[in-house]
This record gives structure tokens, C-alpha cells and sequence, in this order.
């Protein structure tokens, strides 16, 4: 790792601590970064098996953080687990929506992205996650699959009307193909929930990027990806998808 890239993680760090933003795991809590569900909603407090998940969270069933019931909710429109409507402007393409729900189980279901829990202090969940390295073609099919659907922000974490108790588009935003929004699969992985993922430059087998999509049949490869990145924070040298912003 070079060190250009160390002191712009440095950086990175400092300038998030001081805003207060986003503070990483206790000293304790960094020591032990596999196997582990962040606090936030909807996750278990330790992960564990669940035989029956729905669909496309099944890979997890053998060890998740999430439970049958969230597995079913993320599969609808318009889950009660946030009441948050993905086709807010018009129905969005089912190609597009199957990345979506991918993206929900990966969230809710994986006890592997210990290394990017940072903890937060909002009202729905005391840890998120920051800068988890996405591997690059689950981020270009991504992109490719929804970029002839419509939304009307760039950024879903914040911004929406929730008048109706349901997300819906704020005053005088457009609906827009998501090309529009998001120009480049790096804007739109990265920027579509404040960060929490990183586009990153290997590819799925690599053992260096988390990956979205993985059969149930094949094994969980995001374990080996976080036992890399924890052995190397673990180390004391700065690892790609640590800073968030």
C-alpha cells in the first residue's frame, strides 16, 4: 500500500471523527471483527443458522444476522421493515429491483462485514456500515440492470418526504433514469446510501471484495475477504473501506 493512499486514509479519518459522523468500533469491539451482526434494526445480536430464508437471501441461511421473517419483508415493494417504497417513481425494471433486494440481504443477512461496522448514533441503529469494498463487476451489473429506471435523488439515505409514512420524492425533485443520477456505477454504488460501499478494483474470487452475489452451493467467499481485511486492521495498517465519510 502506498503512501499517498495511507495519508489520504489518514485523512479521511480525521476529518470523519471531528464531524462526529461516524466513530469506529471501541478498541475492544476491533478486536474482534468476524462473525459478528452490526446494531441496527432489524439484526440478530450474533448470527446463527436460518434454514428457511426467503429467496434471494438464502445463501446466508447457513450462518445470517438476519431472521426468516426480514428475509420475507425484503422481497416486497413496500417492506414494513422500513416502509421504504422502491418504485417511488414509477415501477422500477424487475433486473433492476433483484440488485435492490440483493443489496438488502447483503445488509440485513451477512456477519461478515465486521471490519466496516462503525458506530452511529441515530435513532434506528447504533452501527452501519462504511465503505465496504464492493467487488467491481457486482457494482457494473448493478449500474448496467437499473440505469433505464427512474428515481428522483441520488442519495436514499436522507431527503425523502415520509408524510404518507412511505417515502416519496421531495418537492421540485425530478424523476429521472437513473443514468441521470448516477453517471458512473462508482456514483451510483457509492453514493446511493452515504457511503457504504466502495467500489473496489478486484473481482469476485479474489479474496479481496465483498461480493454481492454468490450461489448458495458455493460457500460464503466474504469470509475469507473479512478474515483478510480484519487481519490487516488487526495489523495496524490502514485498509480499504475503513474510512467512511
Amino acid at each position: 500500500m502506498d503512501m499517498a493512499w495511507q495519508m489520504m486514509q489518514l485523512l479521511l479519518l480525521a476529518l470523519v471523527t471531528a464531524s462526529g459522523s461516524a466513530q469506529p468500533r471501541s478498541a475492544r469491539a476491533r478486536t474482534d471483527l468476524l462473525n459478528v451482526c452490526m446494531n441496527a434494526k432489524h439484526h440478530k445480536a450474533q448470527p446463527s443458522p436460518e434454514d428457511e430464508l426467503y429467496g434471494q437471501c438464502s445463501p446466508w441461511k447457513k450462518n445470517a444476522c438476519c431472521t426468516a421473517n426480514t428475509s420475507q419483508e425484503l422481497h416486497k415493494d413496500t417492506s414494513r421493515l422500513y416502509n421504504f417504497n422502491w418504485d417511488h417513481c414509477g415501477k422500477m425494471e424487475p433486473a433492476c429491483k433483484r440488485h435492490f433486494i440483493q443489496d438488502a440481504c447483503l445488509y440485513e443477512c451477512s456477519p461478515n462485514l465486521g471490519p466496516w461496522i462503525w458506530q452511529v448514533n441515530q435513532s434506528w441503529r447504533k452501527e452501519r456500515i462504511l465503505n465496504v469494498p464492493l467487488c467491481k463487476e457486482d457494482c457494473e451489473r448493478w449500474w448496467e440492470d437499473c440505469r433505464t429506471s427512474y428515481t428522483c435523488k441520488s442519495n436514499w439515505h436522507k431527503g425523502w418526504n415520509w408524510t404518507s409514512g412511505i417515502n416519496e420524492c421531495p418537492a421540485r425533485a425530478l424523476c429521472r433514469t437513473f443514468e441521470s443520477y448516477f453517471p458512473t456505477p462508482a456514483a451510483l454504488c457509492e453514493g446511493l446510501w452515504s457511503h457504504s460501499f466502495k467500489v473496489s478494483n478486484y473481482s469476485g474470487g479474489s479474496g479481496r471484495c465483498i461480493q454481492m452475489w454468490f450461489g448458495s452451493t458455493q460457500g460464503n467467499a466474504n469470509e475469507e475477504v473479512a478474515k483478510f481485511y480484519a487481519a490487516t486492521m488487526n495489523a495496524g495498517a490502514p485498509s480499504h473501506g475503513i474510512i467512511g465519510s
